[in-house]
């Protein structure tokens, strides 16, 4: 259900998503006091506050810019979901780090969470993909990737995966044996083992380029 919101209250939140568009990141306090032309800090506070109390917003405490819009916020905007894209994976041997000061952002169709079924609290991103590892799969050479951070993984996900190298996609198998490894979709590639080391960032959970239109 949407909540009332003053005519004040919307162009804070139209001011968030405008910066995190054109900058990627969410606005500070001076930014905000800045365009709303008041005169202190508790003023903004107020707002984003009111904004959180709502829905429409969610803040992370101790953090500048650390204010993110909740899909509420994106429905009273009337606005597609903005998602980072945050650099790019290897489909073959691992990359560089995903791992950025800045990133760039895209919108993202509302449908395309839902029918994911994407909650609220979830954190999702976007990867380019570079390489042919996982060809098998459907996914090819710079295919463009929604990822769902996660703690939860079972055997058979994509996920990215990030060690000392770098970063890679490949599909994760745990065999019943205790064995577990990092699978590419193309014999040309062998697998890679998974030591101490290695973090899953998230697993894949579409193909954004076999979406017509696909996020650039």
């Amino acid at each position: 259900m949407i909540k009332s919101i003053t005519p004040k209250q919307k162009k804070v939140l139209e001011i968030i998503y405008n910066n995190i568009e054109l900058t990627g990141f969410p606005p500070t306090l001076a930014d905000l006091k800045n365009e709303l032309n008041v005169s202190s800090n508790q003023a903004v506070l107020n707002y984003l506050e009111t904004l959180e109390k709502k829905g429409y917003i969610e803040r992370v405490e101790g953090q500048a810019r650390g204010i993110k819009i909740m899909p509420l916020g994106y429905k009273i905007l009337n606005k597609d979901q903005l998602v980072p894209v945050v650099g790019e994976s290897a489909a073959g041997p691992f990359f560089e780090t995903l791992e950025a000061t800045q990133f760039n952002w895209t919108t993202l169709p509302g449908e395309v969470l839902n029918n994911k079924k994407i909650k609220q609290s979830e954190e999702v991103f976007i990867i380019k993909v570079r390489g042919d590892s996982m060809i098998n799969a459907g996914i090819n050479d710079e295919d463009m990737l929604l990822v769902k951070k996660t703690r939860e993984f079972k055997s058979g996900d994509i996920v990215v995966a990030r060690s000392d190298d770098g970063t890679t996609v490949k599909r994760f198998v745990a065999e019943p044996d205790g064995r577990a490894y990092l699978k590419p979709e193309n014999p040309a590639y062998k697998n890679i083992p998974i030591f101490e080391e290695t973090i899953f960032e998230g697993k894949v959970i579409i193909n954004l380029s076999q979406i017509n239109p696909a996020p650039k």
